[in-house]
């Protein structure tokens, strides 16, 4: 199974690096819930000064990723049901609000890209790389939020997706793998013929059924 490790990071946009492969490493459980982060620590890992690593850390607290005391420590948030049941409910909406605005304006190349991430997202089921199926699943419906057009729309998803991939890789099930490729096929299908409401229709059965997932247990 392939993961993320955190690694020396090319001297560009350094804060916005910094802040990726963290986040990438705090999704991915390198980083687990709970645990406690030095920004020296990590400036060390990442090749870089204390400033950035700063910044990026300051940028994941805005996110819900990191929480910092005061006089005390800074650590990864530990996973809380609640709060990302919460953030899944956004992310449902945002995505709904995407696929009705670019359901009926999809392009061959459109439906072209989302065929070959489900591909790739049912062979990745299918091998048990979890990594691999949401980053499929991420590109499969990036191809809508895109064509909406709307940065807010984007920018939400991308402020609390991460909640939501944490708890995600903690409970995600091949069941729920398999029966995602099928709602995918159904709404690949929807697009390609501009059937906006039943692509919505089964925007909201895809996230509604990751939610019926999430909720299944109590986060420990």
């Amino acid at each position: 199974m392939s993961g993320v490790s955190i690694g020396p990071v090319p001297r560009l946009l350094l804060r916005d690096q910094a802040a990726t492969l963290i986040r990438a490493a705090i999704v991915s459980g390198e980083l687990p819930p709970g645990a406690v982060v030095k920004d020296a620590e990590l400036a060390t890992r990442l090749g870089l000064s204390v400033a950035p690593v700063r910044t990026a850390l300051a940028r994941l607290a805005d996110e819900g990723l990191i929480e910092a005391k005061p006089q005390s420590h800074t650590r990864v948030t530990p996973l809380d049901a609640g709060q990302v049941r919460d953030a899944a409910v956004v992310v449902r909406a945002m995505h709904e609000l995407a696929t009705r605005e670019a359901a009926g304006r999809t392009t061959a190349d459109d439906v072209a890209a989302m065929r070959t991430a489900n591909a790739r997202f049912a062979a990745a089921v299918a091998a048990g790389d979890l990594p691999a199926a949401l980053a499929a699943d991420d590109e499969l419906h990036r191809v809508l939020l895109t064509r909406c057009g709307n940065g807010a729309v984007q920018a939400t998803v991308d402020r609390f997706t991460p909640a939501v991939r944490r708890l995600e890789r903690q409970r995600f099930a091949a069941a729920h793998g398999r029966e995602s490729v099928a709602l995918h096929d159904r709404l690949i299908a929807a697009c390609a013929a501009g059937d906006v409401a039943g692509a919505v229709t089964t925007t909201t059965e895809i996230w509604t059924a990751l939610l019926s997932e999430l909720e299944d247990d109590d986060v420990e």
